[in-house]
């Protein structure tokens, strides 16, 4: 482990020198992810993307992608592009990523469940602001919007995300 790894603890998301408060999902730590279960994955994940707003920022590293209103992700365990980023129209059921509110204004992707996904095993667990501190997710890992920033400007692809089992709520 090192200093550039993020570490899940009941404090927070120890990452670069720092205890990063944040919120996880609303079922805590599973080892046994399943859709729609409101559970954050145990185990050791990979950063493998960055999504941003263009329209409420700017690109916050070379290697983010751009999200507009046709972006969404796939949430439809019975479709070929189950947990992948797609555009609509798609008739399956999904996410949308160019949301109303501001939660995904700022998206660090990880590789739960990808890029071989297994139907029913969870879609996307993301690294996103949060609604309100204390707020649960349903299953990804939130932030206040200036420390997923903060984040975002540490983080490279491939930055581990360490996640022991058994967390049933990290900090605030």
């Amino acid at each position: 482990m090192t200093a550039m790894d993020m570490v899940l603890t009941p404090g927070g998301l120890r990452f670069a020198g720092r205890l990063w408060p944040c919120t996880i999902g609303r079922g805590g730590v599973v080892t046994d992810k399943r859709e729609g279960d409101g559970g954050t994955p145990a185990g050791v994940h990979r950063i493998t993307g960055m999504l941003y707003r263009p329209d409420r920022m700017a690109r916050p590293a070379p290697w983010a992608e751009p999200i507009g209103p046709g972006d969404l992700w796939s949430d439809d365990v019975s479709a070929a592009a189950y947990n992948q980023w797609v555009k609509a129209p798609y008739a399956g059921s999904h996410e949308r990523l160019h949301r109303a509110d501001r939660l995904y204004d700022l998206i660090l992707l990880t590789d739960w469940n990808w890029p071989k996904a297994i139907p029913g095993k969870g879609s996307a667990i993301f690294l996103h602001r949060w609604r309100r501190p204390g707020f649960p997710t349903e299953g990804c890992i939130a932030f206040r919007p200036y420390h997923l920033r903060q984040i975002a400007d540490r983080v490279n692809p491939g930055t581990k995300l360490i996640i022991s089992p058994g967390l049933r709520r990290a900090a605030i």
